[in-house]
C-alpha cells in the first residue's frame, strides 16, 4: 500500500458542518487518505469516527491513518507524534511528525514509511512550532528522512515548490476542514 501525494488531516473544530460530512465532501473531491486526529476525543468515540471515515474511504480504495500511539494497536496505518513511542506491533504503514533534522533521522532509523515535516509556513493551527522552514529549509531536510509530506501553512500554490524541494507530497488540515472542495485545487497542483 502506498500513500497518495495529498494527506488530509482532521480537525472537527474547523469544520463548518460535521466532521464526517466534511470528510465525505473531501473524498468526493478526490482525497484518498485521511489522518484522523481529534485526539481530545475519548477513544471509543474516536474509534467510532474512524469506522465511519474508513467506510467513506473504502469505495475509493482510500486509506485511514490513525494519529497517535493511543488506540493505534491493530490499525493498518498509524501516524505518531514526534514524542510517541514506537508501537509494540508495527502497523503496515507507519509515519511520524518531525520538526528537525534529528527527528527526521530518527524516523528513518525507525523504518517509518513517511514523515510529516513542519511547519512549511506560519500556521494558526499549530502556533509555537517554527520557525517556518520555507522551501529551502524543506529541501535541506528532505534527504535525511523517509518520504516527506510538507505540513503547516501549505496552500495549493505551494505544492509544486514542495515537490520540487523533494517532498513526496503535502499534508493539509485547515483549508480542507474549512472548505473540502479545495482538495481539487491541491490535486490539480500536483498533490
Amino acid at each position: 500500500m502506498r500513500l497518495p501525494r495529498l494527506l488530509v488531516l482532521t480537525d472537527r473544530t474547523q469544520c463548518t458542518g460535521s466532521l464526517v460530512d466534511t470528510v465525505a465532501a473531501a473524498v468526493d473531491a478526490g482525497a484518498r487518505a485521511v489522518v484522523l486526529r481529534d485526539k481530545d476525543l475519548p477513544l471509543p468515540e474516536r474509534a467510532a469516527l474512524a469506522e465511519q471515515i474508513a467506510g467513506l474511504l473504502a469505495p475509493v480504495d482510500g486509506v485511514l491513518v490513525w494519529a497517535g500511539a493511543a488506540g493505534g494497536a491493530g490499525r493498518t496505518a498509524v501516524h505518531l507524534s514526534a514524542a510517541d513511542p514506537l508501537p509494540e506491533a508495527r502497523p503496515t504503514l507507519l509515519g511520524r511528525s518531525c520538526h528537525s533534522a534529528a527527528e527526521l533521522t530518527r524516523a528513518r532509523a525507525e523504518g517509518c514509511d513517511w514523515a510529516f515535516l513542519s511547519p512549511l509556513a506560519a500556521t494558526a493551527s499549530k502556533p509555537g512550532y517554527g520557525p517556518a522552514l520555507g522551501t529551502a529549509g524543506l529541501a535541506a531536510l528532505v534527504p535525511l528522512g523517509p518520504p516527506v509530506f510538507a505540513l503547516g501553512g501549505v496552500a495549493p500554490g505551494d505544492v509544486a515548490d514542495c515537490r520540487a524541494a523533494g517532498a513526496h507530497g503535502v499534508a493539509v488540515m485547515g483549508p480542507v476542514m474549512r472548505d473540502p472542495s479545495v482538495v481539487g485545487r491541491y490535486l490539480a497542483a500536483g498533490a
